[in-house]
């Protein structure tokens, strides 16, 4: 079922959260408890208080990435809170705003605020942190995503310290899509966080430290806003870069929960009742090849086209997924209002078809380096296989996770490259203006083209994201990237994550930030 993350009731005044304070933590997520597999341990009887859960992490903590979406999903929810967060109907529910009205010309929004809140240095949390936490993130050295939609918040009046009215340049469709991903940090602290130094919020989790390519730890919040939250005391996260070496410490119980490894990796404990793993279908990412094209022939798009053609979704989905996720063109996951059947299944695997078009192209052969996230080597490996057999040699070469973060948003990779994105989860606008391999202002492919940005544009600056104008955009939008394939998507990632079976209430927002202000061991 197609849903809209942008219902009418997010034009009216939601409801004040101090009756449905104690489900917060679920707010924008779906809680482990609901979908753990039959007989694990502690699926009944009150939550267990206590206790520090031990997370073990494929990639470390990199503070210069802190106001991004990044591999490191562990971090954000434990520290620090949204104004909102939607809910698994995607639609935006109270965080740190407790209500809203937005103007029915789709310009300003005003937000009222909790009272009571504070920061982990005790100073109270008020609508000047809101304005800093925009400002902060317009500002292209923090290399947010969703910059181009802040820098539409054209003014900020501050009402009360609990209350402000933003005002915007013009309608947006992905409105809430920047409330939920904007986190709320301490504004006096700022350069202290991005140093990885001192990091301060309101969450659940106060950060204690971080001991680079080892640790990070964090303690219990005793003053969070949300009543009895969290149930752990503290928190230690351990670096584990080696997805053997994670899966090891999990099966050993030296830690609680497993965070970052794929389908392939979690192979050897799929069957094994002491182990739950947790599948979030909502899309949280997606597997693709990139082109540069900038590089001669990739500036052809037929070349692009037989790249997709030539690479097999499905085995991908099988041998490196093992089945977790959904083989696709597009990069829609089927919880948003851009799927469809047809889009998803655009280029089926057909290797006659791709050397036809390389032929086409007067390209029958080609010798192409491809970078890939030395994390992930499995999908760069068949992906590499596959272009083989249609006269396409590469040369496999491998990032770690902050040198590629870097590439990308640096427009440095090189001709090819595999890596998954994420943003296609939300409003479907928010994927082309604010993820690095799509955005239309700048994007890591070096594409340009008009009707490319008329469409984006078009689809992005609408009031009602369900008019029949919205959705026409929307469909224009799934049609032009599929026809240009400079993002060449083969996978809807299903998001998982590993635990013990006594670890129970575990759950993530929309940007796969891990959520535990309801976890405990049971």
């Amino acid at each position: 079922m197609s849903i809209s993350p942008f219902a009418a009731s997010r034009r009216t005044v939601l409801r004040a959260a101090g009756a449905g304070a104690v489900a917060l933590g679920l707010a924008g997520c779906k809680s482990a408890v609901d979908e753990q597999k039959s007989g694990g341990a502690g699926a009944s009887g009150a939550p267990k208080k206590g206790g520090t859960l031990q997370i073990g992490s494929l990639t470390d903590f990199t503070p210069a990435l802190l106001f991004t979406q990044n591999s490191f999903t562990a971090l954000h929810r434990l520290v620090f809170n949204t104004l909102t967060a939607y809910d698994k109907d995607l639609k935006p529910q109270p965080q740190l705003a407790k209500s809203w009205q937005v103007a029915p010309d789709g310009t300003s929004v005003t937000f009222q605020l909790r009272e009571g809140v504070k920061f982990h240095s005790g100073r109270p949390f008020t609508a000047d942190d809101v304005v800093f936490a925009i400002n902060n993130i317009k500002d292209p050295k923090r290399s947010a995503q969703l910059r181009a939609t802040a820098a539409v918040v054209s003014d900020i009046t501050v009402l009360s310290p609990t209350e402000l009215t933003l005002k915007l340049a013009h309608p947006v469709s992905n409105l809430f899509d920047l409330f939920e991903f904007l986190i709320i940090t301490d504004k006096d602290s700022v350069e202290d966080a991005v140093a990885g130094k001192k990091l301060i919020g309101t969450g659940p989790f106060v950060f204690k430290g971080w001991t680079p390519g080892a640790s990070l730890s964090f303690t219990k919040n005793p003053e969070y806003f949300v009543p009895d939250r969290p149930y752990f005391d503290g928190v230690e996260i351990r670096i584990i870069p080696q997805a053997d070496s994670l899966l090891a410490a999990l099966r050993g119980k030296q830690i609680q929960l497993a965070v970052g490894l794929s389908g392939r990796d979690l192979a050897p404990i799929k069957s094994d009742d002491q182990f739950t793993i947790q599948q979030y279908d909502t899309g949280t990412g997606a597997v693709y090849v990139g082109a540069n094209v900038g590089v001669k022939p990739l500036d052809d798009k037929r070349v692009r086209q037989a790249i997709s053609f030539a690479v097999n979704r499905d085995r991908i989905l099988q041998q490196a997924l093992s089945g977790y996720g959904l083989a696709s063109s597009a990069p829609w996951p089927k919880s948003s209002p851009a799927y469809s059947d047809a889009t998803a299944k655009r280029y089926p695997y057909d290797p006659d078809r791709a050397k036809a078009l390389l032929a086409e192209a007067g390209v029958p052969s080609l010798d192409l380096p491809l970078a890939f996230l030395s994390t992930a080597p499995a999908i760069a490996q068949m992906v590499q296989f596959d272009l083989q057999q249609v006269g396409i040699k590469t040369t496999l070469e491998p990032l770690d996770p902050a040198k590629f973060q870097a590439q990308l948003i640096g427009q440095t990779m090189p001709a090819l490259w595999t890596g998954s994105h994420g943003f296609a989860q939300v409003h479907p606008s928010t994927l082309a203006v604010s993820a690095y391999p799509f955005n239309e202002a700048k994007n890591t492919s070096k594409f340009s083209d008009a009707r490319y940005t008329e469409i984006v544009q078009r689809a992005w600056n609408q009031v009602d994201p369900d008019s029949p104008v919205a959705k026409a955009a929307v469909q224009d939008l799934s049609e032009v990237l599929l026809d240009q394939q400079f993002v060449i998507d083969l996978v809807v990632l299903a998001n998982l994550y590993a635990g013990t079976g006594n670890l129970q209430g575990v759950a993530q927002t929309q940007f796969t930030d891990l959520v535990l202000d309801d976890a405990y061991l049971a």
